[in-house]
């Protein structure tokens, strides 16, 4: 196999690897990179070579990028970056430069989705980008093998003598997701162990991640539309069963965790899907998030019977005015009846919001911790809302508040941005005051003890765990008293 035929893609950690250990959103969660392993997959059935580095699960890689650009001298080096990675993946794309002169870098994510040849001006580490779907724009670009790029739809490449960025133009139309083969889960370094889904989130271990359809139907202000813009496609019930199925019988997969944005949007996929997992069982429980709108007693309980676990829904804010602003659909009555109606079917139930929404007060605040209270929500997220590049709420962000656009903090960790009337420290406190209220509240504690059972591994992480998560809330408390906005 040719040097040209070969790709290194790495997922990088977004900042330096000494720090991973103090990342409580870390400490919680490590998902693995499906869209690398989709692509692996896919370049791999074309017949070119691929190795992938997660620096998310294993954060001191830079030594083994630089061993694997070495023994396998790849003709490309491909970055999947979000905002708050992206600084990482230039000094990657560096470092491969500096160990293995001609490689070229190929980025692709969301954030270079929605800035597209903007980041080509500042940055010189980056030769190429692709922009939306990747699969099949990178398998044409390797497969160019330095033939002029201009023919490849969906990719963004430098030309004339200035090296000047050109977009070559979006793609026709989207992947039949059907088509693809099964992400490369196999190489991902120590897959699964080297994962974990959230603390409380899961009954059972081995389990794992699975994507099974791609955008979303909605279009609310707060969520980037820049890789698959307004287009919504599945996989089939059939392709999905059979998914679940080699992960099963491969990987040993026990719990999977469905990270789609609207599971349940088309019922009679599910209805399909669940039909299968009942008469031909896995042995597999799952998670999933919806949408009120597309569930109702009937598909819960036969999503129930079919393994499912828990159901997350996006709350966002608890104030109906505030969320109107944002979200289509902002009935909170419809709302709080469906998580009701979920939770008498057995199913647990986690709640998705966000704090500091363009418009938010003291007072939306205090509703939505109303709201979620009075509701039988047995785990929450709460989330430092982020305009991040390709959500429509960014383009007039500035008009709204005070807007730190520093992209290494933009990680829904930190409040960036600061809505009219609202300071970054009192929002702090009002975040850290949320999750305390929730957590000194008796029926939550009892939810939890009763993890010991339900998820007995989760509390064993959890006591492992226990100094550094301690340790982050006493460094944040210090912050806060200091006046500082922001924690490490």
């Amino acid at each position: 196999m040719t040097a040209r035929k070969q790709v290194l893609l790495v997922h990088p950690l977004g900042y330096g690897a000494a720090a991973a250990g103090q990342d409580i959103s870390r400490l919680a969660n490590i998902m693995p990179p499906l869209g690398l392993a989709s692509m692996a997959a896919y370049l791999g059935r074309r017949g070119i070579g691929v190795d992938i580095v997660d620096c998310y699960a294993r954060p001191d890689s830079d030594r083994l990028i630089r061993d694997l650009l070495l023994d396998r001298r790849p003709g490309l080096i491909g970055l999947s970056c979000t905002t708050s990675s992206f600084h990482d993946a230039v000094r990657i794309a560096l470092l491969a430069k500096q160990a293995l002169p001609g490689v070229r870098s190929v980025f692709g994510g969301p954030h270079v989705s929605a800035l597209k040849e903007k980041l080509f001006v500042d940055y010189p580490a980056m030769d190429f980008a692709v922009v939306g779907e990747g699969e099949e724009a990178l398998a044409e670009l390797v497969e160019a093998d330095g033939d002029d790029p201009s023919g490849i739809k969906g990719i963004i490449h430098r030309e004339g003598g200035d090296g000047a960025p050109r977009f070559t133009g979006y793609r026709e139309r989207g992947i039949e997701l059907d088509s693809l083969p099964f992400p490369a889960y196999e190489k991902l370094a120590g897959f699964p162990a080297s994962y974990m889904l959230p603390i409380f989130n899961y009954p059972r271990t081995p389990n794992t991640s699975c994507i099974s359809s791609r955008g979303c139907p909605y279009a609310c202000s707060y969520c980037d539309r820049s890789v698959f813009r307004r287009t919504f496609r599945y996989n089939s019930a059939e392709y999905l069963y059979d998914h679940l199925k080699y992960l099963r019988e491969r990987f040993g997969i026990r719990h999977i965790n469905f990270y789609d944005d609207q599971f349940t949007f088309n019922r009679k996929r599910v209805e399909a899907f669940t039909g299968m997992m009942i008469d031909k069982p896995l042995g597999m429980t799952f998670n999933c998030a919806v949408r009120a709108e597309h569930i109702d007693p009937e598909l819960v309980r036969r999503m129930k019977t079919a393994g499912c676990w828990m159901m997350s829904l996006g709350i966002e804010t608890g104030d109906e005015a505030l969320l109107a602003q944002h979200r289509q659909n902002p009935d909170l009555a419809q709302l709080a009846d469906k998580i009701r109606m979920i939770k008498r079917a057995g199913i647990r139930t986690k709640g998705l919001l966000m704090i500091g929404l363009p418009g938010e007060t003291e007072e939306t605040i205090r509703h939505s911790k109303e709201y979620v209270f009075s509701l039988p929500i047995d785990d929450f997220n709460l989330a430092k809302f982020t305009p991040f590049p390709g959500s429509p709420v960014y383009e007039k962000i500035h008009e709204l508040g005070t807007f730190d656009e520093d992209w290494e903090k933009m990680d829904c960790m930190h409040f960036q941005f600061v809505t009219k009337g609202m300071t970054a420290a009192r929002l702090e406190e009002l975040f850290q005051d949320f999750y305390r209220s929730h957590f000194q509240r008796p029926k939550v504690l009892m939810g939890y003890v009763a993890m010991l059972w339900r998820s007995p591994d989760s509390w064993l992480r959890f006591l492992r765990s226990a100094g550094d998560f301690v340790r982050f809330t006493r460094v944040n408390k210090r912050l806060m008293d200091e006046g500082a906005p922001d924690p490490p």
